[in-house]
């Protein structure tokens, strides 16, 4: 059975990991956790199945580097940038001072110096798997503090990649051992930055033109086998060549060339391709980290675990929260931040095994780190549906709560300096998809006021960096339209799809602006009949705009000889806006 001890592996593997993901998922658990559990079943030390943990390993090694390979490819340098000012020092404070805490628990444990260390930096970072999938469930990924939380992961996946990247070098340092090299440690750490810098650099630079070339070229083929291949030839052979040739690490090389090839037009696709794979060899990484876990780590040291979960579910969280609201930032951002940095994951099993691996983390660390891991993913969906009475509990304690509580969000407020013109007897545009981009557009190219308001902050922050005038926040709210100085407006358009939201949306503007004009968008003849019946205002129905523009077309190719279709380009020719989906930052 040696021969084929890879094809047992995958199968005893993914057989174990497909029931117990499938039962997780059932119980509103993430996934991920089932695959540690199935790890652990697998293992030989619980039911002694016949797996081969040094391959399981080298599996794991290519999930590492694929799964980091994903974090690269969405790695968005222009979406930190945004919260730069919160997130940097924010998820750079709240890292020191959890990896404090948990060196000064594994201090008193009597564990030495390097292990104490390692365990503090394994506790500090948060799983950026774990947080998107939970913000992306509960439709909070592209919203304000959705940004804030992905620069946060970010910004935690960048200093843990760096110490991933000195760990081997001050690996004598932290187990006590002397050198295997003759050189100072001073220079080793010098070399390794150094290398780092030349990777870097010429990711940055050759990379940066020379893979979406390649992507391009390869995609021009029209095959769909070879762009999935290439894809995956990049990120593991990058990832390969880098440790050869640059000595870095696999995590490292693979991560820079997923944020390489973000910047081909192509990355959405290369994602989409390697999604499959990409997810497979995940979960062999995360069974293979379950396999390395000793169940009897819980019966051994239950006060360790008990004090890193206290660690993980609560000092963390309040750490980040607190910062949060110091920065002068809303309590929804501080506490939706809080909740998602209540657990740990694949980084932190990252840095855990490669400290195992060079003899710094014990088994008994490595061990606390898998057992802290598997129950707060577990328990992470808890926080979030609780926010809502965390909040108002806090708000009844807590003075600084409610100072928190009353602060706008920054992209909310109409700024100072907008000129007194723009926000009187404007237009307000509700909803900036595709319709609200081009009527904006032809609006502005009238000189016409326009003020936007649209929930997604961070297409508001871009609309404003391009020089219109926006407003974030549900239209619905009377603050919201307030701020648009919809009081002041003479019309407002609705672009917006949902019959419901639009009627609210108009009672509310007319409570503030009796004398508003209303243009509302119907999707169907029973909505534009409903909309008519309860006179909201002027209804648009865009298959009936439709119908009789092509009506109008047809009759002038039959009267004149001429091309509808040349008719219609010339009738769209002098309003063709650039739609949100064009510009790098804006989506519809």
């Amino acid at each position: 059975m040696e021969g084929i001890s890879l094809i047992s592996t995958l199968a005893i593997g993914f057989g174990v990991a497909l029931v117990l993901g499938f039962l997780a998922e059932k119980l509103k658990v993430p996934a991920l956790v089932g695959y540690l559990l199935a790890g652990i079943l697998v293992s030989p030390s619980v039911f002694g199945f016949d797996v081969d943990l040094n391959l399981a390993n080298q599996l794991a090694e290519i999930g590492i580097m694929l799964l980091m390979f994903g974090v690269g490819l969405h790695f968005s340098l222009t979406d930190l940038l945004k919260v730069k000012g919160l997130v940097v020092p924010g998820a750079i404070c709240q890292m020191l001072l959890s990896a404090l805490i948990g060196f000064g628990l594994s201090w008193l444990w009597g564990w030495d110096i390097g292990h104490s260390v390692l365990l503090g930096c394994c506790l500090s970072c948060a799983s950026t798997v774990v947080v998107l999938k939970a913000l992306e469930a509960r439709g909070m990924l592209e919203g304000f503090d959705g940004n804030v939380a992905v620069g946060w992961l970010i910004v935690q996946d960048m200093v843990t990649v760096l110490l991933l990247v000195l760990l081997p070098p001050m690996a004598s340092v932290f187990t006590g051992q002397a050198q295997t090299s003759s050189q100072p440690l001073w220079q080793l750490l010098l070399i390794t930055l150094a290398q780092v810098v030349v990777f870097i650099v010429l990711m940055l630079v050759v990379g940066r033109r020379l893979l979406p070339y390649l992507l391009w070229q390869v995609a021009k083929t029209g095959s769909r086998e070879l762009f999935t291949l290439c894809v995956l030839a990049v990120a593991i052979g990058i990832a390969f060549g880098a440790a050869e040739v640059f000595h870095v690490s696999f995590a490292l090389g693979a991560f820079f060339a997923g944020m390489v090839m973000r910047e081909s037009k192509y990355a959405h696709r290369a994602a989409v391709e390697s999604l499959p794979l990409r997810d497979a060899f995940s979960v062999i990484f995360f069974v293979g980290v379950g396999m390395m876990f000793n169940p009897m780590v819980i019966v051994e040291h239950p006060w360790h675990l008990l004090c890193v979960l206290l660690l993980i579910l609560f000092i963390n969280p309040i750490i980040a929260a607190l910062l949060v609201m110091l920065f002068r930032y809303p309590l929804h951002t501080a506490l939706t931040l809080g909740a998602c940095l209540g657990q740990i994951g694949e980084f932190s099993f990252i840095l855990a095994s490669l400290g195992k691996s060079m003899g710094i983390v014990s088994d008994e660390g490595m061990n606390l780190v898998l057992a802290t891991a598997i129950l707060t993913i577990a328990l992470n969906p808890i926080a979030f549906a609780t926010l809502p009475k965390v909040a108002e509990f806090l708000k009844k304690r807590s003075k600084l709560a409610r100072i928190s509580a009353a602060r706008p969000d920054p992209q909310s407020l109409m700024p100072d300096e907008i000129e007194k013109k723009k926000i009187t007897g404007h237009i307000v545009i509700v909803g900036y998809g595709d319709v609200g981009c081009k009527l904006t557009a032809a609006l502005q190219k009238d000189e016409i006021p326009t003020v936007i308001v649209d929930k997604d902050d961070s297409l508001v922050a871009q609309l404003r960096k391009n020089g219109y005038t926006a407003i974030q926040g549900d239209a619905i709210d009377p603050s919201v339209l307030l701020q648009a100085h919809v009081q002041n407006a003479a019309v407002i358009v609705l672009t917006i799809r949902d019959e419901i939201l639009e009627r609210k949306v108009v009672e509310t503007a007319k409570l503030i602006n009796q004398g508003i004009k209303v243009i509302l968008r119907a999707a169907t003849d029973q909505e534009a009949n409903h909309f008519r019946a309860d006179n909201l205002g002027t209804v648009v129905q865009a298959s009936v705009i439709l119908s009789q523009e092509m009506d109008k077309l047809v009759r002038q190719a039959i009267l004149k000889g001429d091309s509808p279709v040349d008719e219609e380009i010339a009738v769209n020719s002098d309003v063709n806006p650039v739609p949100p989906a064009q510009h790098p930052e804006v989506n519809p």
